[in-house]
């Protein structure tokens, strides 16, 4: 299994303003020890008009973080394609891999939130075409060093060659949270990797993980595990009433995002909404626990096929510590999920 770090940052911290930016300068200093520490990856989230001082330039932060690391590979989870100008975004996007050498993982997605979209004035009905659109126009302009013109619903574009291509060819893989069969299909369909929500539990996973290595080999597309990312809270403790005191703390902090999650009226938004109105839901499957609970639930992770796990966790630096001389090491030598290609099956570097 591999482990990378995924949620948010802050501008502020506790005891200083967002004006100083030691937030983000905080986070930098923990990405930069945790790919010291053996965690493959950083995602990081994109949001707006919340107040919390959350990333809302999250490709400048990651790239501020290529220039610090050397392996550690930066996705983002996700950018939210209908607030975007596709071709200043695959510049970016192009940009970032480029200095990061080939190290970018780009997740997109539809957006969710009514207050994000409200402060945009871009009506939610749009998202989905929007995001169709944005696919499109990113995925020709990283494909191609020709010159090209789009004529589009929500964007035209004359006579264009996006600068500079990017690292990885033909693009930096597209990555989508997914949780429906209808989505995880068309995910698998279109080369897209994948990643699966801190809510689920083990037996939905390997489901949801069965279904889209069913649904690439189906497509012509070679299935590799880590193609596959499963996010998770996870607070490492001393005992079982630390425990439940940090969790009792997490679960506030994920009512935070299922208020900000409804939109007007109950209707449809973030896929927390399935989880949060049953009591204890959101919080069943973290790992909060001590070392040997932590490592009780990897297995069951592990054995139902899943091999890369992002961890979310307010414990900073010291939690990603524990973590990896605790826990970690069991698990980096563990053998393939059950997931897993099987010899005679391509799969991808």
């Amino acid at each position: 299994m591999q482990f990378g770090i995924f949620g948010s940052a802050q501008a502020s911290t506790a005891d200083l303003g967002p004006e100083t930016g030691q937030g983000f300068r905080d986070y930098l200093d923990m990405a930069v020890e945790a790919e010291a520490l053996g965690y493959r990856s950083s995602f990081l989230v994109e949001h707006h008009f919340t107040g919390w001082n959350q990333v809302s330039a999250t490709l400048m932060l990651q790239t501020a973080l290529a220039m610090r690391t050397t392996t550690l590979r930066l996705g983002t989870a996700v950018i939210v394609l209908p607030w975007h100008n596709p071709v200043l975004l695959a510049e970016q996007a192009a940009t970032l891999d480029q200095i990061s050498g080939g190290r970018f993982d780009f997740g997109i997605g539809k957006g969710y939130r009514h207050n994000e979209f409200a402060g945009f004035r871009i009506p939610m009905q749009e998202a989905e075409g929007r995001f169709e659109e944005s696919v499109e126009v990113m995925s020709k302009a990283f494909a191609s060093r020709e010159r090209f013109s789009h004529r589009g619903r929500f964007w035209q574009f004359d006579d264009i060659v996006v600068e500079p291509p990017p690292a990885q060819k033909p693009q930096p893989p597209f990555w989508v949270a997914a949780a429906s069969e209808a989505s995880i299909r068309r995910a698998a369909h279109r080369g897209f990797n994948l990643i699966l929500d801190q809510y689920a539990s083990p037996e939905q996973l390997g489901e949801r993980i069965a279904l889209f290595r069913t649904e690439r080999l189906a497509a012509g597309l070679a299935f590799d595990p880590m193609q596959v990312a499963v996010a998770r809270q996870m607070h490492v403790a001393g005992d079982k009433v630390e425990a439940a005191q940090a969790l009792k703390r997490a679960a506030a902090n994920t009512q935070r995002t299922v208020d900000v999650s409804r939109q007007p009226g109950g209707s449809a938004g973030s896929h927390v909404l399935s989880y949060a109105d049953r009591p204890g839901a959101t919080e069943a499957h973290t790992l909060y626990d001590t070392p040997d609970g932590i490592s009780a639930k990897l297995e069951a992770l592990r054995q139902a096929g899943v091999a890369y796990i992002l961890l979310t966790t307010l414990g900073g630096s010291a939690q990603l510590r524990r973590f990896a001389r605790d826990i970690m090491p069991a698990f980096s030598q563990a053998k393939e999920p059950r997931g897993a290609a099987t010899a005679n099956e391509p799969t991808l570097a």
